[in-house]
């Protein structure tokens, strides 16, 4: 099983840093976000069926992302930032496009 690259891993401790620098109002990510968070940032090994999941998340909140960014939004004023973040970033996206394609 693969193991995320240091850029999506930092992507996701960036966000558990920001997540819990910022009250529960701007606090973004479900349960399943905030441990998929978790597993990236420490490096665990990422299943193929995880992958797929993440791959999917991703590709749906890419445009939600993009548009705080092009707001000059910072990953602690934007809900939609620090959640995308939370599932390693836009690197992420790279790198589960990659192993999903061996």
């Amino acid at each position: 099983m693969p193991v995320p690259p240091k850029p999506v891993r930092d992507a996701a401790r960036r966000a558990l840093e920001a997540r819990d620098s910022v009250p529960p109002s701007r606090k973004a990510g479900t349960p399943v976000g905030v441990k998929r968070a978790s597993d990236l940032a420490r490096g665990a090994n990422i299943s193929r069926q995880t992958l797929v999941r993440m791959r999917s998340y991703l590709l749906r909140a890419k445009k939600n992302y993009r548009e705080a960014r092009a707001a000059g939004k910072t990953i602690t004023e934007s809900k939609a930032y620090q959640a995308y973040y939370l599932w390693g970033g836009p690197a992420a996206l790279t790198w589960v496009n990659s192993e999903l394609s061996k």
